[in-house]
């Protein structure tokens, strides 16, 4: 299936970069692009939105404009990209909150999937699980060893309550039948830094957030929490190489844009954004992020977020997660 999948993804980057011209929509874009960030200004993923619009500027020879739009765990901004029109002139970076959001907000103004058209995966991250420097917790084995050996003794830290940091934890519990505690924090600086002191015994985090901490030696890294170990740190075994095949929590970001977008307009984005996503410069700045760039068609993106979308919601149900 690996082996199909990547065949597959092969081709249909050969198929988009061959688009004739007459594929793409004749006269778009005839004024400026609006991309919607749910997000305040200054994080990793509003500088992604800032690296990928000016590129795509460039590109189309058209203003992109960046428009900030936080709150309601990133569901204002997506709220008012779904009720745009549908014209290709308004974008909304989603991310991975917004596939947990589906499952974890009882009500929301919009469908991920049905309100919106994916157009492409932009970057993908794993997430670090980390310990105090000098833990007796030596190993990923060793911390489930403990967590059964006390049920409810340990307990881990995350950047929130529903965040991805927090549910790759409750992940964790699920896969390796262990009752650790939930810590919420206000962001991941109090969170690590709990973790550092050992007041919680570990956290998932982010690579950007995380990985300076493992590197300064104030934090000991026990897994990765992609398929396949990162090359930033290659010698961090993932957690699905350690008894836990298939387990895979990444931080993601890509573009949607409001359903019923012409086919032809999705497709001339998705093509002008494989070109950016291959530059070496715009790969070093996402690198400098934590995350990686990350292509697909709009059918894999589609095939994507919906597994992302079962995923997350089957944790959000077993862990009985709720937002207060």
């Amino acid at each position: 299936m690996i082996a199909r999948r990547h065949l597959l993804t092969t081709l249909a980057q050969a198929a988009a970069l061959c688009l004739p011209l007459g594929a793409l929509a004749a006269g778009y874009p005839a004024q400026p692009i609006k991309l919607i960030v749910p997000y305040a200004p200054g994080g990793p993923t509003d500088i992604v939105a800032r690296v990928v619009g000016e590129k795509l500027g460039q590109l189309e020879k058209v203003a992109v404009i960046v428009e900030n739009r936080p709150g309601g765990g990133a569901n204002i901004g997506a709220e008012a990209a779904a009720r745009a029109p549908a014209d290709g002139y308004t974008l909304l970076l989603a991310t991975a909150g917004h596939a947990i959001n589906a499952s974890l907000f009882p009500k929301l103004g919009y469908d991920l999937m049905r309100d919106f058209t994916p157009v492409t995966t932009l970057t993908s991250g794993p997430m670090l699980l980390v310990t105090q420097a000098d833990s007796p917790i030596k190993s990923l084995r060793d911390l489930v060893a403990r967590a059964k050996e006390k049920p409810g003794a340990l307990s881990f830290a995350s950047s929130g309550n529903g965040a991805s940091t927090h549910l790759a934890g409750e992940m964790l519990n699920q896969r390796a039948g262990i009752q650790s505690v939930h810590v919420p924090y206000r962001g991941s600086g109090p969170g690590l830094t709990d973790t550092m002191s050992g007041q919680t015994a570990y956290m998932f985090d982010t690579m950007l957030s995380a990985m300076p901490f493992v590197t300064g030696g104030k934090l000991k890294a026990l897994a990765i929490t992609s398929l396949q170990r990162s090359p930033l740190l290659p010698q961090i075994p993932t957690v699905a190489e350690q008894g836990y095949p298939g387990f895979e929590a990444i931080a993601w970001n890509s573009i949607v844009v409001p359903a019923k977008t012409p086919a032809a307009i999705v497709d001339q984005l998705n093509h002008a954004l494989q070109q950016i996503l291959a530059s070496q410069e715009v790969k070093d700045k996402f690198a400098a992020q934590g995350f990686t760039a990350d292509w697909r068609s709009p059918g894999d993106s589609r095939q994507y977020m919906q597994s992302e979308i079962t995923k997350w919601g089957q944790i959000v149900k077993t862990a009985q997660v709720r937002i207060d």
